[in-house]
């Protein structure tokens, strides 16, 4: 083989690797660049409400949730490092109709402004909410800390959060509450 032969052979390496991605509880199957970002991959299945705002972390626009309950910031995340994780974006959270209870109380305190950020706010706390079901507001604006809005000053995100808490306790306890006296509560 010839030192020609071996350059065309070497540029003719197919770069891309089959992943598949697991969003929402559905099975996408895409070829990527091993550097591929997770929130560009995700914007490729064609939901859109995972946003890219800085491409470096900062403001938290891109957060998606792993694994039911760990936040991570999808522009500084490579597609190829998701596969077989469980992913999800803020299209899972709730349908139409049928909001979740974050989602209801964005609505309900004016927390979502122009909107840009509302996706990596409701998955941030979602994933807190999964962690700690009672925060205070300053764990709530703690835990937020990478999440940047330029609309709101966080005043109404923070009562979001500590609404959609206080509704999933409420739910909590009335689950309970049926299930001791089997549905008659």
């Amino acid at each position: 083989m010839t030192t020609a032969e071996r350059e065309t052979e070497t540029t003719e390496v197919d770069p891309t690797r089959r992943v598949t991605l697991k969003i929402n509880g559905k099975a996408y199957k895409q070829d990527v660049e091993p550097r591929k970002l997770l929130a560009y991959a995700i914007r490729d299945t064609g939901l859109k409400g995972t946003h890219v705002g800085c491409d470096s972390s900062a403001c938290g626009c891109c957060v998606v949730v792993l694994d039911g309950d760990t936040p991570v910031k999808s522009c500084t995340m490579f597609a190829v490092q998701a596969e077989g994780r469980e992913i999800t974006t803020v299209e899972g959270l709730g349908q139409t109709g049928a909001l979740h209870p974050l989602q209801q109380a964005f609505w309900d305190q004016h927390g979502l402004q122009c909107g840009y950020c509302t996706p990596g706010m409701l998955m941030t706390s979602y994933a807190m909410l999964q962690h700690h079901s009672d925060p205070t507001d300053q764990e709530v604006r703690e835990f937020l800390g990478g999440n940047l809005c330029r609309c709101t000053g966080y005043n109404n995100i923070v009562k979001a959060v500590q609404q959609a808490a206080q509704v999933l306790r409420d739910d909590k306890v009335n689950q309970l509450a049926n299930a001791a006296t089997g549905g008659n509560a």
